[in-house]
């Protein structure tokens, strides 16, 4: 039924071409009528676009025009030279057809799939230009430094010659630089650097040290690999903390290096057990046999002796026998209590035994006794034998232990998987004496990036470098809320159908696949599998000899550094010249790349290292212009080859591509194969496995292996059946599966963060671009002395029963305000009689500080206190959230949703912040002080005094403004009985003679303020 429907209306994407086409013809008709104007009238279409822009018209109706225009460039363009990163570079581009619509869809703010060699870098000038006539800037989004400044160079061309601006940002650049470059209508650069520009722009602590104008447009090239590989980890900035965290690691190294010892040798051991009893002709012993082997499949999955073994037939059906029953009988326990630690791959988690915890010392040992807080804090509190200081001593003890001893515990784990789930030239290379991370996806290095929660120390203990301190996050952000900041979205790959559902579901992006400008003419061979990894290995170096010596050139894209240093290793004993690039040789990256079409060229590239740079075919690659290959030309002489080399068997020619492994996912395979086959040429590709392989041996079906038993598949005997290609594409999805949940784990997550960021980003955002801010100040004078006064006021108790020790104590640290009334005045007071009054000391003194200081200085001091406060606070919170989601899955077992009870406890959190924030910007504005010139300060005296005011010499109450006042219209309203809440000596009506408390202070005496100046030149000031 459904491929019905799909003959009769077209797939989807062939619906949505459709409705494109009529755009083309249009664009097609006004870029014939361009050719008679002189690039001064064409350059000139430009700041007419703005106009009608100006005058109403939508970018949609600028379209056709604007896109001709920019067709029109590139053919007056073409046979024209420049450098383009160092080198001489002749334009010879000018947009087909299926570029015109993969330029349409980019502006409609959807993903445009083109394979590979399709000029996806020139498809997104087309509605960069569009969009770029708004003035608003337009961002394209490249995955790396290199890309990103040559595709600014290379296309920048076609924006200049029609008079905008472009820029580029690069990771070494400066705040100026930057700033520099985002005021142009068009910036490239990579996704890490828009991002971290975001987080630093949130951390400026002046207007004009911003660099980013806005998030109109942007355009991102390798969408799948920016916004769905690395979307699994959020950007972070982090600082360094004063912490002795990485002494652990240090300290508990040798512990876990001996404890992993022991656990290899143990293995070994169980290993060499279960192959004796394995031997015995009577069968006796082959299930204890089994439940050895089970004990080294969770004990040291990769074990190679293991993984050996278990390649004979019928020991994978006896270990899931075994297992099954274990498991059916709720008795594992038994398996893993044999062991030191128990390692789960799919997890990616390691557990301690108590077998493995016996293994430490008895000191060690109280490591694990880790105290309950609640329950040690409860019996201090409710022994009533304890005086308070041994109470507050006891607490602090507790304290004290349960942080270090949670500390070594959680430093063990953490280097435990170190040594167990993380392996040098897999995960992480070292160079320099540096622990670099290895991307996963593209097998380029990561530097300046570190594995969170300790991990990174650990890698570093366990490879005995320098172990770098801990830090603490400063600011944060995930990929997927970055981008959802922008108006409009797009992006192009070759590669995003199989996750058009995540692409939509988190960024509202849909998925148009745009047909290639010539027919794929690649065939892609059915993968072989092995038994072995060494079988496999020694095919691939086969098949790549038998194409060198054919002067064909070969890709092999391997999962990791080792693999292609291990292939490096083989090619070199075989007498064939290679290239290697992978995350040690990433500097050499395009250059490798761009050889990698010659004749009899073999480049082993580590993943997709290398993307985003073309590979052209060298001359002789190609044997004939017209390849008959899947889709012969019309109309043309084709390829007299094709029966005479029978190239359908066996491709002859064009670049050939060898995968030395599936990858977990089905779109990076894809990436590797269209490395060949671009614009028609012609090109195969084929895919290495064995049974060893990590994706087989987790996720694989187990059925496969038990098949394969049955067939008595050989030792070096090849495997092609259309059963094992679905395992393998089951497997995949399984993986896909699980690590979209980790990603839409991670984003739901951050979007409690994210609503919590947009609030505190805000607020500081207006701190720093508005003027003044002091309407917001009274607003929150208001509401801190509301608060206090309702939580040590209530309404329904009598004043004399308020909670006025508390209330005298808030109001003296917040307002530097001494409460000083009358008992016999209390009982006619109210809660809002007395925030009145309350009020009008506290805004006297404020009045009296913005004269002093003048409102300029008044205004940046508030700004200041601001953003000062927001910033501390916000660093805090966001280390307490990180606490709560470490530990917040565990209420699980309580038969709650840890994601609710995380939006409970962050809600919490963050009010509790809030409500602190507030509170200490009021306390930051009364309390902080400008260090004003001598003479400036006493113009400003004389100007008070001018006005009525008294300055007179204080306590650090007052901050050493005059709280004697004349009664003002500034005076609060009389309290009960005619008396006023007053700052020390504030007293109403005329001004009270002034009464010395104490010896009289000389002129050339030290001020009592404690400024360390002599009186006449602080306080004393004014009397002469």
């Amino acid at each position: 039924m459904v491929n019905f429907i799909t003959k009769l209306f077209g797939t989807k994407h062939e619906r949505d071409i459709k409705i494109i086409r009529p755009l083309v013809d249009e664009i097609n008709e006004h870029f014939g009528t361009l050719a008679s104007l002189t690039d001064a009238q064409l350059t000139a279409k430009t700041e007419e676009f703005k106009k009608r822009l100006a005058d109403g018209e939508t970018a949609d109706d600028l379209l056709p025009e604007a896109f001709a225009v920019v067709k029109e460039t590139c053919r007056r363009l073409s046979g024209k030279s420049w450098d383009v990163v160092g080198i001489k570079t002749e334009w010879n581009m000018v947009p087909y057809n299926v570029q015109l619509i993969g330029g349409i869809v980019l502006h409609q703010g959807k993903i445009a799939e083109m394979a590979t060699g399709e000029g996806k870098t020139l498809v997104a000038t087309l509605p960069t230009y569009l969009n770029a006539l708004t003035g608003r800037g337009v961002h394209i989004v490249t995955v790396n430094d290199y890309l990103a400044k040559r595709d600014s160079e290379w296309m920048g061309e076609i924006f200049k010659f029609l008079g905008l601006t472009v820029g580029c940002i690069q990771n070494d650049m400066d705040s100026a630089a930057r700033k520099f470059e985002y005021a142009k209508d068009i910036t490239y650069g990579t996704n890490n650097e828009f991002g971290f520009d975001y987080l630093r722009d949130n951390m400026a602590q002046a207007a004009e040290d911003r660099v980013q104008r806005g998030f109109f447009y942007a355009i991102v090239d390798e969408v799948d690999s920016v916004l769905i590989d690395e979307a699994r980890t959020p950007l972070i900035i982090s600082g360094q903390v004063e912490s002795s965290l990485h002494q652990r690691f240090a300290e508990m190294q040798p512990i876990v290096s001996t404890l992993v010892r022991k656990q290899t040798n143990l293995v070994n051991e169980k290993i060499a057990q279960a192959e004796k009893l394995l031997e015995r002709e009577d069968g006796d012993g082959h299930y204890e046999a089994g439940r050895l082997l089970l004990a080294v499949s969770r004990g040291a999955p990769k074990n190679k002796k293991y993984l050996k073994l278990v390649k004979e037939g019928g020991v994978k059906g006896l270990i899931e026998r075994v297992e099954s029953d274990y498991l059916r009988e709720k008795k594992m326990y038994e398996i893993d209590e044999t062991l030191y630690y128990v390692i789960d791959e799919r997890e990616n988690s390691i557990s301690l035994t108590d077998h493995g915890r016996a293994q430490f010392s008895k000191a060690e040992q109280e490591l694990f006794e880790i105290p309950d807080l609640s329950e040690g804090l409860s019996e201090v509190e409710g022994d009533s034998s304890l005086a308070p200081e041994e109470k507050t001593r006891r607490t602090d003890e507790l304290y004290r232990l349960h942080s270090e001893r949670s500390e070594k515990v959680h430093s063990i784990s953490q280097i435990l998987k170190a040594y167990t789930l993380f392996e040098k030239d897999v995960e992480y290379v070292v160079q320099d004496g540096k622990i670099l991370i290895v991307d996963e996806f593209t097998g380029r290095l990561m530097p300046g990036r570190r594995y969170s929660d300790g991990l990174h120390q650990a890698i570093e203990a366990k490879e005995k470098v320098k172990i770098e301190g801990e830090s603490q996050t400063l600011a944060t952000i995930t990929l997927q809320n970055y981008f959802r900041m922008y108006d409009k979205l797009a992006g192009m790959t070759g590669t995003a159908e199989t996750e058009a559902q995540e692409f939509w579901s988190i960024y509202k992006l849909d998925v148009v696949s745009i047909p290639t400008n010539e027919p794929v003419r690649r065939i892609d061979f059915d993968d072989e599998v092995y038994l072995t990894r060494r079988e496999k290995y020694n095919a691939i170096i086969e098949e790549i000899i038998e194409c060198y010596n054919a002067k064909r050139p070969v890709l092999v894209g391997t999962v990791s550094v080792e693999v292609s240093e291990t292939l490096s290793r083989m090619l070199k004993r075989s007498g064939v010249p290679h290239n290697v690039l992978n995350a040690k040789h990433h500097q050499m990256e395009a250059e490798i790349v761009a050889n990698a079409g010659q004749p009899g060229a073999v480049t082993i590239a580590t993943n997709m290292a290398g993307r985003g740079t073309d590979i052209k075919l060298g001359p002789g690659v190609v044997k004939h212009i017209n390849c008959a290959l899947l889709k012969p030309r019309q109309d043309e002489e084709i390829c007299p080859y094709i029966k005479e080399l029978h190239c359908h068997e066996r491709v002859p020619c064009g670049l050939h591509i060898i995968g030395t492994e599936r990858h977990e996912s089905r779109r990076i395979d894809r990436q590797l194969r269209g490395r060949s086959g671009r614009q028609g040429d012609p090109g195969s590709s084929k895919f290495y496995l064995s049974l060893e392989d990590d994706l087989m041996r987790l996720f694989g079906s187990d059925r496969l292996a038990r098949v394969m038993d049955r067939l008595g598949v050989k030792e070096g005997e090849v495997i092609t059946h259309g059963m094992v290609t679905k395992a393998i594409e089951r497997a995949q999805r399984r993986v896909e599966m699980q690590n979209f949940a980790i990603r839409k784990h991670t984003l739901e997550y951050d979007n409690v963060m994210n609503s919590q960021r947009e609030v505190v980003y805000d607020r500081r955002l207006a701190a720093l671009e508005r003027t003044s801010i002091k309407e917001e100040i009274l607003e929150l004078i208001d509401s801190v002395l509301q608060s206090l006064i309702a939580k040590y006021c209530p309404e329904k108790e009598y004043a004399e029963n308020w909670d006025w020790t508390n209330l005298k104590s808030e109001l003296l640290h917040t307002f530097l305000l001494n409460l000083d009334i009358k008992e016999a005045d209390i009982p006619a007071l109210s809660p809002d009689r007395l925030f009145e009054q309350v009020k009008g000391a506290v805004m006297h003194f404020y009045n009296q500080k913005e004269k002093l200081y003048g409102e300029e200085i008044m205004r940046r001091l508030e700004r200041y206190a601001v953003l000062m406060t927001i910033d501390k606070h916000w660093r805090d919170h966001m280390y307490e959230m990180d606490q709560l989601k470490t530990g917040i899955g565990l209420r699980a077992y309580g038969q709650r949703d840890p994601l609710i009870e995380y939006k409970r406890e962050a809600y919490r959190l963050f009010a509790v912040m809030i409500e602190t924030v507030d509170k200490e910007i009021v306390s930051m504005v009364y309390k902080l002080q400008v260090n004003m010139p001598e003479r400036s300060r006493e113009e400003r005296r004389r100007e008070l005094a001018k006005a009525g005011m008294v300055a007179s010499h204080q306590e650090s109450t007052g901050m050493g403004f005059g709280s004697a006042r004349a009664a003002t219209e500034d005076s609060p309203p009389p309290a009960a009985g005619g008396e006023t809440v007053m700052a020390q000596g504030a007293q109403r009506g005329k001004a009270q003679p002034f009464k010395r408390e104490g010896q009289k202070v000389g002129r050339n005496d030290p001020c009592p303020c404690g400024s360390g100046k002599k009186y006449k030149k602080c306080h004393g000031a004014g009397e002469g």
